[in-house]
């Protein structure tokens, strides 16, 4: 039976796709890992490997969903019934799952930080990594923040695609497109904000390595939230009168924008101010508030940072629930909001040890890492590549080639040598690529 609910808008399943893509490893690890591999060279090789790895398995993952109208699990039963091929599906749905389990986790940070700026918490405070350390092992505090921010994910998702996520992705996305173009601005014209700007922006082959290749390589399809099936789910609300490709294309280079955009809004303010550029959890927790305690008015641009990560935080979130609730309400389409709400208390009860993992659980090691990291571990080096594999294989070699087509070109013999490209690379290169970038996460080559 195919989904009743649908996107009212192609803008609005870009959009809404786009946010699901545009999470914090874009806004917040890939500009940091472009300014130390070669900057403009590394732009370079990310946009080259998203258009030949990323985009091929983005198309695949709409075409699934498209063509069948049906969520994850049930999209893989109808093109391959009686066979096992729909556990791609539910890798998809248990990936999502853990996923959002502590990703919600960070979404709380955010949202504590959000409330420090507010408070004048953070007023005077003299080490900020001190205080981050303070507010990530408090258990209570930790908790809590959790499960409001998946209360406001379950709060988006219940209300369905057109009433829910698509109406705040179409306000979401271009809010924070405007709280880059101000943060930009502001960054812009810092004295000795060049620099920044250079370090980001220039090429510089020397600085290329094998690792950093690998890194561009997997890097172009786990930033499109591709290997989940989270886009079979958005494409199967999808119009059978609208063409595939155009999304898509939007989706990717949205996402890249976003990267330089990122940036730009950071590392010309991070190098004024005589900061050294830090990754992950330490950018935006730790780095972001000592520069911005130095600008005029900088708490306001703090909170506006903070609100620009918190979208970019939620609007992935959606697309991770989203597929979990479809799969449970896929027979008749009722009870979406039960779902998303049980779903909701089940994700937040999973998550809690990976909230806890820097207090009260924080002796407790899973080979060698914390709860939280073993979680993202799992996920990230062993769940998406698994699963970006296994649908790369399941669209080229087991749906029908004329299928294919139709879905992409829809009777344009123009679009032709377009499809032979795309089919070429997702029979035969993507498989390899991924294969690659899968033994090198394990630290096998």
């Amino acid at each position: 039976m195919q989904q009743n609910e649908q996107w009212s808008s192609k803008i609005g399943f870009i959009l809404a796709s786009a946010g699901s893509a545009i999470g914090l490893g874009a806004i917040w690890k890939l500009p940091y890992v472009t300014g130390t591999s070669g900057g403009g060279a590394f732009i370079l090789l990310f946009l080259l490997f998203s258009l030949l790895i990323g985009f091929p398995l983005l198309l695949a993952e709409f075409v699934i969903g498209r063509s069948t109208g049906k969520e994850a699990i049930s999209a893989y039963k109808d093109i391959a019934p009686g066979t096992k091929w729909h556990w791609i599906g539910y890798l998809g749905v248990f990936t999502c799952f853990l996923l959002l389990s502590f990703y919600s986790v960070i979404g709380g940070w955010i949202l504590k930080y959000i409330v420090y700026g507010i408070t004048g918490s953070m007023n005077g405070a003299s080490n900020y990594e001190e205080l981050f350390g303070i507010s990530v092992s408090d258990p209570v505090s930790v908790v809590a923040a959790q499960g409001i921010f998946l209360f406001i994910t379950v709060l988006v998702v219940a209300k369905g695609i057109q009433k829910g996520i698509e109406q705040v992705s179409k306000i979401m996305m271009p809010a924070l497109f405007l709280l880059f173009i101000i943060l930009i601005a502001r960054s812009l014209t810092l004295d000795n904000a060049m620099e920044g700007v250079l370090f980001f922006l220039k090429p510089d082959f020397s600085n290329l390595t094998s690792e950093t290749v690998l890194y561009a390589m997997g890097q172009s399809f786990f930033s499109l939230s591709v290997g989940v099936s989270v886009m079979v789910t958005y494409s199967s609300y999808l119009s059978k009168s609208e063409n595939l490709m155009q999304p898509a294309f939007s989706v990717v280079g949205m996402n890249l924008f976003i990267s330089i955009l990122a940036g730009l809004a950071i590392f010309p303010a991070v190098f004024s101010l005589g900061f050294e550029p830090a990754a992950g959890p330490g950018l935006l927790f730790i780095v972001l508030p000592s520069v911005f305690d130095q600008i005029l008015f900088g708490r306001v641009f703090l909170l506006l940072f903070l609100a620009l990560f918190l979208f970019a935080t939620l609007t992935s979130a959606f697309s991770m629930l989203e597929i979990v609730v479809a799969a449970l309400t896929s027979k008749n389409g009722r009870g979406r909001s039960r779902a998303a709400w049980l779903t909701g208390l089940a994700i937040f009860i999973v998550g809690v040890p990976s909230a806890l993992s820097f207090s009260s659980l924080s002796d407790i090691s899973i080979f060698g890492k914390t709860i939280f990291d073993s979680a993202d571990f799992l996920v990230s080096n062993i769940l998406m590549p698994v699963g970006a594999l296994l649908i790369s294989i399941f669209v080229s070699y087991k749906m029908k080639k004329d299928l294919l087509r139709n879905e992409l070109i829809q009777g344009s013999k123009s679009l032709n040598g377009i499809f032979s490209a795309w089919y070429y690379l997702l029979r035969y290169v993507v498989p390899l690529v991924i294969i690659i970038v899968f033994l090198d996460s394990l630290q096998l080559i």
